[in-house]
């Protein structure tokens, strides 16, 4: 549909021209001469802005009644060039509704570029706290620039101090690689201890799942997570502060989802009431601009939504963010055919390991092989439309580095068991709910890159829960160099290796994984074109872009201690990883 079609179906979206000029004003009243008094209403999830373009900003808030009566809510946007707001280039009227859980967007255009702004939010006599957000680098421009990108940060697992060390970071924007939320509560990988701060998740509705746990099922249950996570001061404090750009992964809907499908239970039961509940509670709490995506709620499908997209910041910097969830196919390897050969419940049992962990490879050839001789096509993970504008957006780009926003790893993870005793003698992917899963689909891609001779191709990845530098060939065992991936570590949510550690057990495989450094350096021994590894780690990752290098700094932060209290200092140590302009060779130095 054009755009202000999609305008008028789809969500409360404001786009506004700034003006220059502006008066200053300092309350939110409607003029009718009667005096406003403070405390009425509340800003409860702080302010954000996103998607930030040379001309363009999204500005984002939630604002309720303080007596809880949940009817609308007229309040305004204030944008200035200065920090004391003695003018104003915006100044929005706005309606917080019922309808949106009360969040509000509003996109600003033809600001200056490269150029901050702060703004607030005003309901009568009560203010916002005050944002500050930054414009893209003109087309034309060449400056250095500075980002930080996140995953992972489960609310009931750790703590959330690596925020706080992103806080004392300058930067130009954020980038969120999806797993914003957990849509379970008391899940066996939440069981860990959780900072004080961090109180147990009630869901409004919810669903029991097998293992005792609770799971998202509804609108209100989504919006709770959201209303939830956004209540910490400290990732209130770095939306404030950076200009955010995100898109999802998995927990945002379901766990190792694909389309509309969960995966809790060997049956892959199909819920598409429940993925666009999912759905609309990210647009909502997203300061995403949806003059450039779209999403429609009068369309029933559960892909009412797209999210993928691109960003220029000058000649310097094209991101190109994907949606790996929401197009994908099935894992190749049925979760029901695992549980038959095994023995489980065919229904019930659970069969992620051989299936998404732990599959060994020439399983998952033969039947990626049987995919496409029933399918006519090999399995996709970003599916033939979003696949294509990939491509077209790559071929295109005119920027020295391309960076990719890519959800799920990369970097091969293959370990080779045939000397191990039956039945463990084959070559396992250790992960195939990432691309190690769908290696046709990867092939294409990168293969595509090298054809095209599409250089400077860097991917910024999470989903894994740990650190990782690999160089991505277009065949994984004997190809060519493509691009190279840096996977960042979970803000707090529990680590690959702890994963790993106790799904081995007292098995054979226990070996493989008995201190953290074994296993690392079994993947790195098993993975040559690793650079980098480091799979029990929590933390963040900064990227300093120059027409030179591209150089990222992995930020480890430390663990509760043993009475479960966050570390003062979070830090536990930065590791910068350099890559100089057309080498896919990066240079890594620990210990900075």
């Amino acid at each position: 549909m054009d755009r202000r079609s999609f305008l008028r179906r789809s969500m409360y979206f404001t786009v506004v021209a700034a003006s220059a000029g502006l008066s200053a004003c300092n309350d939110g009243g409607d003029g009718d001469g009667e005096e406003e008094v403070s405390g009425r209403y509340g800003f409860p999830q702080g302010v954000a802005s996103g998607d930030p373009r040379a001309e363009s900003v999204v500005f984002w808030s939630r604002c309720v009644p303080s007596d809880g009566s949940g009817g609308d809510v007229a309040l305004r946007l204030q944008v200035s060039a200065s920090e004391g707001f003695s003018s104003l280039v915006a100044d929005v009227p706005l309606t917080a509704t019922a309808t949106y859980d009360h969040t509000l967007r509003a996109k600003v255009t033809g600001l200056a570029s490269d150029t901050f702004y702060w703004y607030r939010f005003v309901a009568g006599a009560d203010m916002s706290p005050v944002g500050r957000a930054r414009t893209a680098p003109a087309a034309t421009a060449s400056r250095n620039m500075r980002f930080a990108w996140f995953t992972c940060q489960d609310w009931s697992v750790n703590h959330w101090g690596a925020l706080s060390l992103m806080l004392e970071e300058e930067l130009d924007f954020t980038v969120h690689l999806g797993d914003y939320i957990y849509e379970t509560v008391g899940a066996d990988f939440q069981s860990g201890a959780v900072e004080p701060a961090h109180g147990k998740i009630t869901l409004p509705d919810g669903m029991l799942l097998a293992d005792g746990s609770t799971a998202a099922r509804t609108l209100a249950d989504y919006r709770s997570l959201y209303k939830t996570y956004r209540s910490d001061s400290r990732i209130q404090a770095v939306h404030g502060k950076f200009p955010l750009i995100a898109i999802w992964d998995d927990h945002e809907f379901s766990d190792d989802a694909w389309q509309d499908h969960q995966t809790y239970t060997n049956a892959n039961v199909q819920e598409t009431s429940r993925r666009r509940a999912a759905n609309q509670a990210w647009a909502e709490y997203m300061p995403v601009d949806f003059g450039d995506v779209s999403f429609d709620l009068g369309n029933a499908a559960y892909d009412n939504i797209r999210i993928y997209r691109d960003f220029r910041f000058g000649q310097l910097l094209h991101l190109v963010m994907t949606d790996e969830r929401l197009y994908r196919d099935d894992h190749v390897v049925s979760e029901a055919l695992i549980a038959q050969q095994t023995g489980a419940d065919p229904v019930q049992g659970d069969s992620s390991v051989g299936a998404r962990y732990f599959v060994p490879k020439d399983v998952l050839d033969t039947l990626e092989g049987a995919f496409q001789a029933s399918q006519g096509r090999l399995p996709s993970m970003l599916g033939s439309t979003q696949t294509q504008w990939w491509k077209d957006t790559m071929k295109q780009s005119e920027a020295q580095w391309k960076v990719w926003g890519n959800e799920v790893t990369l970097n091969r993870m293959w370990v080779d068991l045939r000397t191990m005793p039956e039945p463990y003698q084959h070559i396992y992917v250790v992960n195939a709910d990432c691309w190690d899963g769908f290696p046709s689909c990867r092939k294409e891609l990168t293969g595509y890159l090298n054809s095209q001779g599409i250089r400077n191709v860097v991917a910024i990845t999470g989903d894994l829960h740990a650190f990782q530098c690999g160089v991505i060939r277009d065949d994984p065992a004997t190809g060519t160099p493509a691009l190279v991936d840096f996977v960042v570590a979970g803000i707090s949510s529990s680590s690959f290796y702890s994963y790993l550690k106790r799904a081995a057990g007292s098995t054979a495989l226990a070996s493989l994984v008995a201190t953290p450094a074994g296993f690392d350096a079994l993947m790195q021994g098993h993975n040559p074109d690793f650079a980098y590894v480091d799979h029990d780690a929590q933390g963040y990752a900064t990227a300093t872009v120059s027409a030179d290098s591209f150089t990222v700094v992995f930020h480890k932060v430390l663990p509760l201690d043993a009475q479960g209290k966050a570390p003062a200092s979070p830090l536990a140590g930065r590791t910068r990883i350099t890559l100089a302009r057309d080498s896919l060779t990066p240079q890594v130095q620990t210990g900075v």
